[in-house]
């Protein structure tokens, strides 16, 4: 009986960064690469044809805005998993996009790391962010709250109540 393989669309606009990602999953058995992409309409187009389990999209991408391109391909292939794997580490980009509904986040330069448990909890449907990002992601969400108690403090010293 033949395992079932993981389908997976893999969209970056670097070929080199495609191959390495489709090398890399390949060799594991469990994934088959139905399609590569290099911008954003191509990847919705590619979404709405073959509806893959597992989509993993890059956050710079020509030709449509990538966030928009996950909402799209949401919309077109709403049971595809997306998984981010960019270099960008903006706290407000990785938010953004899973805000898409996209399951995680990964740092290509954590790829070697973090790829396949990331893809692991994409397909558990879990959410996944890359450690390094995580801890970003912690050391602002301390601040928010640290800036938040103080309010009361600062109000009072900008409208002169002592």
């Amino acid at each position: 009986m033949k395992k079932t393989c993981v389908r997976v669309l893999v969209v970056d606009d670097y070929q080199d960064w495609r191959r390495f990602v489709a090398s890399t999953l390949q060799k594991t058995g469990e994934f088959e690469i139905i399609q590569q992409a290099c911008d954003g309409v191509e990847a919705v187009q590619q979404a709405k044809e073959l509806r893959p389990d597992l989509i993993l999209l890059d956050i710079g991408l020509p030709t449509l805005n990538v966030l928009e391109a996950a909402r799209q391909i949401r919309e077109v292939s709403p049971n595809s998993k997306i998984l981010f794997v960019s270099e960008n580490r903006s706290t407000d980009i990785v938010e953004a996009a899973l805000n898409t509904g996209a399951c995680g986040y990964v740092l290509k330069s954590d790829a070697g790391s973090d790829l396949l448990p990331g893809i692991q909890s994409a397909l558990e449907g879990k959410r996944f962010i890359s450690a390094s990002l995580a801890g970003q992601f912690l050391v602002a969400f301390v601040t928010a709250v640290h800036a938040a108690t103080h309010l009361p403090w600062i109000l009072m010293l900008i409208s002169g109540i002592h």
